[in-house]
């Protein structure tokens, strides 16, 4: 089967989970600037899971270009991570209502967590399903960028605990340094092509 249905239905899905996110965000009652003060921290937390929902989008589009066929693992592998995605509205509301407390600020860094592990899972079976030399595993290598935001997750997670604004600084460089274009994968696919 191809990748293009795959593709679609999860376009769809993280377009829906960008629009549940801005819903979030209500206006305020004041009909002056100052109204907006205290809707800062909503709104920073709908900033960083838009650039975190983008950047999966962005990413998944790249990887499914890496693949040729949706076999049915790729298929569950793809909706395990749609998954934990779709529960990022839910995170954010709580992170942004609850001012980055240590609670919610943990529970967002575990939902992220839980979806680079999910990504991961759906890489290996891309990888898995291409017999041979596999695009995608040239392209990633290592997965330095993979392996270091694990690691920042975790570490925000512990750190909310203790200091809440350290975690969420983690989370914000992890963004920033998959904000930064990942030509791995085009570059590999286009070259092959």
């Amino acid at each position: 089967m191809s990748t293009a249905r795959l593709e679609a239905f999860s376009d769809g899905v993280i377009a829906i989970i960008i629009t549940i996110m801005v819903l979030e965000l209500k206006a305020p009652e004041g009909h002056t600037f100052a109204a907006l003060a205290p809707m800062t921290g909503i709104f920073l937390s709908y900033v960083l899971s838009f650039v975190y929902v983008g950047i999966y989008w962005n990413n998944h589009h790249h990887m499914l270009h890496a693949c040729e066929t949706a076999t049915g693992g790729i298929l569950w592998a793809n909706l395990h991570l749609l998954f934990w995605l779709s529960l990022i509205p839910f995170a954010t509301a709580w992170l942004g209502q609850n001012h980055f407390t240590s609670a919610p600020a943990a529970l967002y860094g575990m939902v992220l967590l839980l979806a680079a592990i999910a990504w991961v899972i759906l890489q290996r079976q891309i990888i898995r399903s291409q017999q041979g030399e596999s695009l995608l595993k040239k392209a990633v290598g290592e997965d330095w960028k993979g392996k270091l935001s694990v690691t920042m997750y975790v570490l925000g997670i512990l750190a909310a605990f203790r200091a809440p604004g350290i975690s969420l600084m983690l989370y914000t460089v992890t963004a920033i340094i998959w904000f930064v274009p990942d030509k791995r994968i085009e570059r590999v696919v286009t070259g092959e092509r």
